[in-house]
């Protein structure tokens, strides 16, 4: 499944993963939290306890810091399980996490 990948203080990569809890939590370094801040379908996947671990500061999502590395995928409301982004969402993504020098 094709994600967006976030690191803390880097620009946005385009991975493949296969779509295994494993390959999750090996990308964001323990246990995924899914949350949902944007107006569509998009799920943002992060360490469910990366502030409590003392994660580097990442991005500002919303009104919340996400700490550590994470990933976005789609989550489509007809399917129970994670999907790969599209073009057009790799797109946009990728535009509003770049990080500006």
């Amino acid at each position: 499944m094709r994600i967006l990948v976030v690191e803390p203080g880097k620009q946005p990569e385009e991975r493949e993963i296969d779509g295994s809890l494993e390959s999750m939590q090996q990308i964001v370094g323990g246990l995924i939290q899914a949350i949902y801040p944007f107006d569509d379908t998009v799920a943002l996947i992060c360490n469910d306890e990366g502030k409590l671990l003392g994660l580097p500061w990442n991005r500002v999502v919303g009104y919340d810091i996400i700490a550590g590395t994470f990933f976005l995928c789609d989550a489509p409301l007809d399917s129970e399980n994670f999907e790969g982004l599209r073009v057009d969402q790799i797109r946009r993504y990728s535009s509003i996490f770049t990080v500006m020098n």
